[in-house]
């Protein structure tokens, strides 16, 4: 059941990802531009609040 709910989260993540890209190509080239511009700590520690974000909206969902 384990592997089940993984797959369903990845899939559910592919698909926000692919309408993004669908959708706003141009937003989404613009928001890498501005990561780009970002200092390379200021990076990781966004991708580590968007990470416990997700964690803990997984976690009150379940």
């Amino acid at each position: 059941m384990t592997g089940e709910v993984i797959l369903t989260l990845l899939a559910g993540a592919l698909i926000v990802e692919g309408l993004a890209y669908a959708l706003a190509p141009s937003l989404v080239e613009r928001m890498l531009e501005a990561l780009s511009a970002m200092p390379l700590d200021a990076r990781r520690t966004l991708g580590l609040l968007t990470a416990v974000t997700g964690l803990m909206l997984l976690w009150a969902v379940l």
